[in-house]
């Protein structure tokens, strides 16, 4: 499996910015997540949607701002992001699995695929 993120960029706050990612070899059997860090900051979870529930899940700090999707028939997950705020700011990884378990979705050792990462920048 292999991942490149794109679609970084700056934007100011309370914008918006969509995140892609090209997931070669994405089946319904993988789980996809995107994980974030900052400066200086250690990495840590955003989103993700397992591949047997299919339904989403998300940092506390970004629900009802941030959506997670997948288009498997293009191999693309997707992270939409709106009402952006400076502490966004980081650089986002897109990540992958086929055997994490729903209990360890949020953390970024249960995924064996990584991006290369795309920085986003929210200015104030």
């Amino acid at each position: 499996v292999q991942l490149q993120a794109s679609g970084g960029g700056l934007v100011q706050t309370g914008g918006s910015l969509r995140v892609s990612c090209a997931v070669s070899g994405l089946t319904s059997s993988t789980s996809i997540a995107w994980f974030r860090q900052a400066p200086g900051k250690e990495r840590e979870f955003v989103a993700a949607i397992h591949r047997s529930s299919g339904r989403p899940s998300y940092l506390d700090s970004v629900k009802g701002r941030f959506t997670i999707s997948r288009d498997n028939s293009r191999s693309m997950v997707f992270l939409q992001m709106n009402s952006l705020k400076p502490d966004d700011t980081a650089v986002y990884f897109c990540a992958a699995s086929r055997t994490v378990i729903l209990s360890a979705l949020r953390l970024s050792d249960s995924y064996a695929y990584w991006g290369q990462g795309t920085l986003v920048t929210v200015s104030s």
